[in-house]
């Protein structure tokens, strides 16, 4: 069998651990039975020798094929990873999904999206980037007694995407840490009515409302000072034509949503900017997660 799972673009702005979209780059997996156990990986990490010994996917992968049909059976896994490591581009997210889906799959049962996301919640404990990864499109998502309630809308073929990527990363634990432990009233009201408002804007196509709608002042600013770069990109990409910029994840890319037209333009304009940086254009995936036969 053979999945592929995309990147996801989480918090948005004012949507801090709720909101989400997901990106048309892939993390590819391939996964047959086999005489021996075997791994091997393409792309993202294939140099680091670790990866082989403590996968992420492995671990989570045995572990559900073992509770679902009380085997041990070995396999063969081909990775294929487009998604950057520690870039706020939903990476862990899709290593998570993908191993659970998979396993699910080779173990005979078929696959339940809901299932899949709420069994992700036990290894990601925020749904703003499983969720876009498992049902695509913009993502609004609650967690309420142990279970995840999602309300999903496709994006719009109009926007595309420009991401910049840096070359440095961010952890999302050490970006996480520096967040302060109590927030003042005035800054939860902003993000619940901008947030609110966001969210209402993707689902009534009100694109041109989206820069107002991203103001963040829970977490992006403070996370936004380990690279100060960041601070220069969201300056540019609006003077360029973007709908909406704003720190994807926990950085430490940076999504920038335009319409169509304006996206050639915009990523020229990063990228003369900031030439040290990969800037891309993605279309949005409206899908999630496909499994298909190999």
């Amino acid at each position: 069998m053979n999945i592929l799972v995309p990147a996801t673009s989480a918090n948005l702005g004012p949507g801090f651990d709720s909101l989400g979209l997901s990106l048309k780059l892939y993390n590819e997996v391939d996964v047959k039975r086999s005489k021996f156990s075997c791994i091997s990986i393409k792309g993202e990490g294939s140099e680091n020798v670790k990866l082989k010994k403590n996968n992420i996917f492995i671990s989570i992968f045995n572990e559900i094929f073992k509770e679902l049909t009380k085997e041990e059976v070995n396999f063969k896994f081909v990775f294929d990873n487009k998604i950057p490591f520690s870039r706020g581009l939903g990476s862990s997210s899709a290593v998570i999904v993908s191993a659970i889906a998979c396993a699910y799959e080779m173990a005979g049962f078929k696959i339940d999206k809901n299932v899949i996301l709420n069994r992700a919640l036990l290894y990601e404990n925020h749904p703003d980037n499983i969720a876009p990864a498992v049902f695509g499109g913009f993502v609004s998502s609650i967690v309420v007694d142990g279970s995840i309630y999602t309300n999903k809308i496709n994006v719009d073929d109009s926007l595309k995407a420009v991401v910049v990527v840096p070359n440095k990363p961010m952890s999302t634990n050490k970006s996480r840490q520096i967040l302060p432990k109590h927030y003042t009233i005035k800054e939860c009201v902003n993000n619940i009515a901008h947030s609110s408002f966001l969210t209402a804007c993707f689902f009534d196509k009100k694109y041109d409302l989206l820069r107002l709608a991203c103001k963040d002042m829970l977490h992006e600013e403070r996370r936004m000072q380990n690279l100060p770069e960041l601070f220069k990109v969201k300056e540019v990409a609006y003077n360029n034509g973007s709908l909406m910029s704003a720190l994807s994840g926990s950085g430490s890319s940076f999504l920038n949503i335009v319409y169509s037209d304006d996206a050639e333009k915009l990523k020229t304009k990063l990228h003369e900017q900031f030439n040290e940086f990969r800037v891309e254009i993605f279309s949005f995936d409206n899908d999630g997660f496909i499994i298909t036969k190999s």
